[in-house]
């Protein structure tokens, strides 16, 4: 039986039990940084944010039937585990938790398509094992351990997003994980004010390796050239439409908003495959989770029917049908890479398409040429209208404009402006791609293209 107590907290993270003398044999019931949500029998871990300190809302969470705090400070006739660093006590408590699991964990790591690679990959393990994954944006060093906490006895499979923006952090998150397989999406030009380059950001991403146990399998796009020529030092398996990948597509059939149909090859092994979902990225995606999948034991069968259940999440290429206009709601998040695929998977489409971009952030001293950059994509792949939003993307319109006097462009500072002038822009019929970085909040803008008429 796995369970957490107070004392078994103190001891994992070399807190200081204060508060009471009569501990209570109670187990944790769940753990929690949000005093909302707290309840009966959990730990209520008290993180200090940039607008409010949970340790203020100890005695309260207290009252709800909280068992005890993990804090830097005691609350008076409160019980807590009193630490140095609530987050690195955490950490430290996540990966004891995981240690208790002897079950398949799928770390997945890139620049660019994460969440995709892990819900297609938690879909595709679904079809065998009882698979926990994580959910939301619960992928960074706060996130990660939250997301190990949920593991109970039930599960047999886990699938955990890794998400970083430094060196350093990826080491502290396998730390936790110990992911026995490692599917890595892309290196792309993404957190490049810290990472520096596309190596830098290799390299970093790279961390997880050493951490895996013994017998792991790296999962890795062979498409992308930095991780094909890549030694993990582990066993490797390379997927993707590059001739000598591993696992690769053949007889691809794309049929725009409906989906893809697709012959997964696997040496002698080939299967079909449908996935209900639209963009150019999605073969790539479905090779990556039938690759990890076929690692894992998994059979032709399973891969099938988890891929075929998979469906796209809000935000993320999702599309939407007003009966004016058709939205493709991809505003989760931007780099450079992402609205490449975003573009190329627009410019296939049929009628008059439109794309709404904003500012991709953290991209460092070559912001302005990887902005100019996309602009010139747009007009080499015929965007009927370009409609960019913010003060970097200043730079797509420009790209865009130079490339062809005749070319429809149009630039706004802020969104307030755009909307006063946005019914004109857009036509009856049209297909309307937004997309930017998670901090411009451009579901914004697709709330006003939902009221057009």
């Amino acid at each position: 039986m796995k369970t957490l107590t107070p004392e078994k907290i103190a001891a994992v993270t070399g807190g200081a039990l204060l508060g009471g003398d009569n501990v209570p044999r109670r187990e944790i019931s769940f753990i929690t940084t949000d005093s909302r949500l707290s309840g009966p029998d959990c730990l209520f871990a008290a993180i200090r944010g940039e607008r409010a300190d949970g340790h203020d809302f100890i005695p309260d969470v207290m009252r709800k039937g909280a068992l005890c705090a993990l804090c830097t400070r005691p609350a008076e006739g409160c019980l807590c585990v009193v630490v140095p660093s609530v987050e690195e006590a955490l950490q430290k408590l996540a990966a004891y938790w995981r240690g208790l699991f002897d079950i398949p964990v799928v770390g997945i790591v890139g620049s660019v398509g994460k969440t995709t690679a892990k819900e297609m990959t938690a879909a595709v393990l679904s079809q065998r094992f009882n698979t926990l994954k994580t959910e939301g944006n619960f992928n960074n060093e706060l996130g990660v351990p939250l997301t190990l906490f949920r593991l109970r006895e039930e599960h047999e499979a886990a699938v955990v997003e890794m998400g970083i923006s430094d060196f350093g952090e990826m080491t502290r998150l396998a730390q936790m994980v110990r992911p026995t397989a490692c599917l890595m999406t892309v290196i792309g030009c993404c957190h490049l004010e810290k990472l520096g380059s596309l190596e830098g950001v290799l390299r970093a991403k790279s961390e997880v390796f050493p951490l895996m146990p013994e017998g792991s399998i790296a999962v890795l796009n062979g498409d992308d050239a930095l991780l094909r020529a890549c030694d993990p030092g582990i066993r490797k398996v390379t997927y993707g439409l590059t001739d000598g990948c591993a696992v690769r597509a053949e007889n691809v059939e794309v049929r725009g908003f409906d989906g893809t149909d697709l012959d997964v090859v696997s040496g002698d092994t080939r299967f079909r495959v449908s996935v209900h979902a639209y963009g150019a990225h999605i073969v790539t995606a479905a090779l990556g989770a039938a690759a990890a999948g076929l690692s894992l034991g998994l059979s032709p069968e399973e891969v099938t029917r988890g891929l075929a259940s998979y469906r796209q999440g809000v935000g993320r290429s999702n599309v939407i049908d007003t009966g004016y206009i058709t939205i493709i709601d991809d505003c989760y998040n931007a780099n450079p890479n992402s609205v490449s695929n975003a573009l190329i998977s627009l410019s296939a489409l049929p009628g008059r398409r439109v794309a709404i971009l904003g500012d991709m952030l953290e991209l460092g001293h070559e912001e302005k040429e990887l902005h100019r950059d996309i602009g010139l994509l747009s007009a080499r792949l015929g965007i009927d209208s370009l409609i960019c939003c913010g003060r970097l993307a200043e730079h797509i319109y420009k790209g865009h404009i130079a490339a062809g006097e005749s070319l429809e462009g149009w630039h706004f500072p802020m969104k307030d402006a755009l909307y006063s002038v946005l019914p004109s822009l857009i036509k009856k019929g049209d297909t309307v791609l937004v997309k930017a970085s998670h901090g411009e909040h451009f579901e914004e803008i697709v709330e006003e293209l939902r009221a057009l008429r």
